[in-house]
């Protein structure tokens, strides 16, 4: 037991009543559009964030307003797949309470912003009445539940997408906080106090992320997330699933004693033993957990103090039985197939790529008209990747050609012949919305592209899918620490340059420059990707080039990722 005092966060969960607080009173409290930091915390368990919009800050200041409060709300869906009406109600209420754009995640959720404080409830009631709900999207929970989304891989994704949601639903807290604040439930009253049977009073240390692999695409990144499955599939059937454990991306700058750490693979499970491994993981965190520092509170820190040996004695133990040897897999990429794919059924599935992740109508290119017009008449599904993009999913024969005329109306039947480094782009939200950024991403790396892709055609790099991704600060929600090349924010205009990422996202990337000005990115990149068109070997990816010539040490666990910088990456760019 730690001498350290528990952190803040302890404290408002153990007073909270299971995650009630006094949100009922600060929604109702119509003085100012924004709510206590009590409730703040806890309504990151209920699936929004109190956030203001950044750019009108210094208006605001000067004319002695208040914030810009409004909340964002992010909407589960366990293994991105959403109904074509669950589509049609999530655009609606985008323009009804939110800013008019939806945005995809990369953990395969939608999230609405610009919501007041006074159309919250409404908001999230209403969802509830479209059979999807934001309970758990964030906080110190398990989060939305990720899963292969591309059903090319139709013989087992069906199966796999059953147990991501059986995951899901089981991991589900079971307070009534949820249903009494924003559904009008009935309060039970009772002597008895209310139980969570998993999580316990004061629910998990930190976030916890759940994921679900499909080889030979890691399109979700398992390594980089607490828990995954890898399923293991044998004569196109799903025997069981390896488990992996101990990722994260999440870090400070300046605090070595942060890092991103990829997952361990420790064991072999059955398929009906896959929810009962995810729920005694979570209930090794649970206990074990550092409680007393947030920035120290992730499952990666847990294993990486006490090692993966103690880690598996300690599952076993809850568990009441070992987990299996691990089986052989083998991941080649972590991208999206873009454009028209057909299953052995002889169904077909259309992947659109969304720039940034965000559904919107710009001059020349109605991108969410269109989505509209094909959801109301697509009679099979819609699913989001991990990648940000979108997929129109189990299109029939009959079908196809009606949809393919509205993509080509709207102008997203071309989608796909971008080039292969914007196709494999990620980036998050940032600036204006994000409290945490420090640097602009989504509004931004646009642009790079657009500037890189003049230096990929002079060197014949336009069809080589190098993963690219950009945040604004280094929490990794858009997971850079794995790409090929990665941008985190520092400050206004300036990021830390990281290089070497494995293609498949198997391999932590290293700082190649350090507070890089935005007007020399172009500059630093140019030559190094002219160097991986001459002196390239045959099939070799741009992250596994970059650390043959030198330019960066490769890092292949999270305790390292500090240590070995070549010099001139700690020099100030």
């Amino acid at each position: 037991m730690s001498d350290k005092p528990l952190s803040a966060n302890e404290g408002i969960k153990t007073r909270s009543n299971y995650l009630r607080g006094q949100i009922v009173d600060d929604l109702a409290d119509l003085s100012t559009g924004a709510v206590t930091e009590d409730s703040n915390q806890l309504l990151k368990f209920h699936g929004t964030y109190m956030q203001d919009d950044r750019d009108l800050r210094p208006d605001r200041r000067k004319h002695k307003l208040d914030k810009a409060y409004s909340f964002m709300l992010r909407i589960r869906l366990a293994g991105g797949v959403a109904s074509t009406q669950q589509w049609l109600e999530t655009d609606r209420l985008a323009d009804d309470y939110a800013n008019g754009t939806i945005k995809l995640t990369t953990r395969q959720a939608f999230q609405l912003h610009g919501i007041i404080k006074t159309n919250l409830k409404r908001t999230i009631a209403e969802i509830n009445h479209a059979a999807m709900d934001t309970i758990a999207a964030c906080g110190d929970v398990n989060r939305n539940v990720m899963c292969n989304p591309n059903p090319h891989l139709s013989s087992v994704h069906e199966e796999v997408q059953r147990d991501a949601q059986a995951i899901s639903d089981h991991l589900t807290p079971q307070t009534g906080a949820y249903h009494e604040i924003w559904l009008d439930g009935e309060k039970v009253e009772s002597s008895e106090e209310e139980v969570e049977p998993i999580y316990g009073k004061t629910y998990l240390p930190r976030k916890f992320k759940i994921t679900i692999a499909v080889p030979p695409s890691n399109d979700v990144d398992l390594y980089a997330n607490d828990l995954s499955f890898i399923a293991i599939v044998e004569d196109g059937k799903l025997v069981g699933y390896n488990v992996a454990v101990g990722g994260g991306l999440g870090m400070t700058h300046g605090n070595e004693a942060t890092y991103p750490r990829l997952a361990d693979v420790i064991g072999y499970c059955s398929v009906d033993q896959v929810v009962d491994v995810a729920e005694k993981v979570v209930m090794v965190q649970r206990d074990f957990g550092d409680r007393t520092d947030r920035k120290h509170a992730r499952l990666k820190y847990t294993i990486q103090d006490r090692g993966v040996d103690w880690f598996k004695a300690e599952l076993h133990r809850y568990l009441g039985y070992d987990l299996d040897e691990v089986k052989p897999f083998e991941f080649t990429d972590n991208g999206d197939r873009f454009g028209w794919t057909t299953d052995e059924r002889g169904v077909h599935h259309y992947t659109l790529f969304v720039q940034g992740g965000r559904v919107i109508d710009t001059p020349g290119y109605p991108m969410r008209t269109g989505l509209r017009e094909i959801a109301k008449v697509h009679q099979g599904d819609i699913r989001l990747t991990a990648n940000q993009n979108l997929i129109i999913a189990s299109v029939t024969d009959e079908r196809r050609p009606e949809i393919e005329a509205l993509l080509e109306k709207f102008g997203m039947s071309r989608s796909h012949e971008r080039s292969a480094m914007r196709l494999a782009s990620i980036a998050c939200v940032a600036l204006p919305t994000c409290s945490l950024a420090l640097a602009e991403a989504e509004r931004y790396l646009p642009d790079v592209l657009t500037l890189l892709e003049e230096e990929l055609e002079k060197f014949g790099l336009r069809h080589d899918a190098i993963t690219i991704r950009m945040t604004g600060c280094p929490n990794g929600c858009g997971r850079p620490f794995i790409s090929e090349i990665g941008f985190v924010g520092r400050g206004p205009d300036r990021y830390n340059l990281y290089l070497g990422g494995g293609h498949a996202g198997q391999r932590l990337n290293k700082l190649y420059r350090q507070d890089l000005p935005a007007a020399k990115i172009i500059e630093t990149l140019s030559p190094i990707l002219e160097r991986y068109a001459k002196e390239r070997e045959d099939g070799e990816k741009f992250g596994d080039f970059v650390i043959r010539a030198g330019y960066v040490i490769a890092t292949e666990q999270g305790a390292d990722f500090h240590a070995n910088i070549k010099p001139e990456a700690l020099e100030t760019a």
